[in-house]
């Protein structure tokens, strides 16, 4: 048996650290931009598009396939399930569980861009892929202009149409004064 030196400061470090993890997870998270529904824990999310897609990559490790659900309803995704913790045998002790657990739910509103229909959703290795597919008519496209080029002939202006132009651009400018 090895003698460890007494750190009176040790504890306090710790509760430091534990209220510093505490803040920066589930504070950041209850008051984001995203609509977080509060629970136990929420799956960390990556999301991103790109010109065909948007696609939402939620964390989910350790859990089953029938551990969570997913949903759309009027224009908004919703995944929610549960982690449970399961002891592994009744006589384990356990010192430390960093894990989360519990019940969860995250919904994200869905862009005009995106289509409900089609959605499609794989889970491997721990994560959800939720993939949805850009509509057709919002997806960015080239459109032909056509005219002149810029070897073309500008429009021609006669003194005639310039000097009516000018006054009636003056006269629009005048107020008329009030009466008093």
């Amino acid at each position: 048996m090895s003698i460890t030196r007494y750190d009176p400061f040790r504890d306090l470090r710790t509760l430091q650290d534990e209220v510093n993890r505490l803040f920066s997870t589930n504070f950041g998270r209850a008051y984001g931009d995203e609509g977080i529904a509060r629970g136990a824990w929420t799956p960390n999310v990556d999301v991103y598009e790109n010109k065909d897609q948007l696609v939402i990559e939620a964390e989910l490790p350790g859990m089953n396939r029938e551990d969570f659900e997913l949903t759309i309803e009027n224009n908004v995704l919703t995944l929610r399930g549960e982690r449970q913790f399961t002891k592994k045998d009744d006589s384990d002790n356990y010192h430390r569980v960093e894990r989360s657990y519990g019940a969860f739910s995250r919904s994200f509103t869905l862009p005009q861009t995106v289509s409900g229909e089609g959605v499609t959703a794989e889970y491997k290795s721990g994560v959800l892929r939720i993939t949805l597919r850009k509509r057709e008519e919002v997806k960015a496209r080239r459109i032909e202009v056509k005219g002149e080029g810029a070897e073309g002939k500008a429009p021609q202006v006669t003194d005639a149409q310039a000097s009516s132009a000018s006054a009636s651009a003056t006269d629009s400018r005048k107020a008329p004064k009030a009466d008093r």
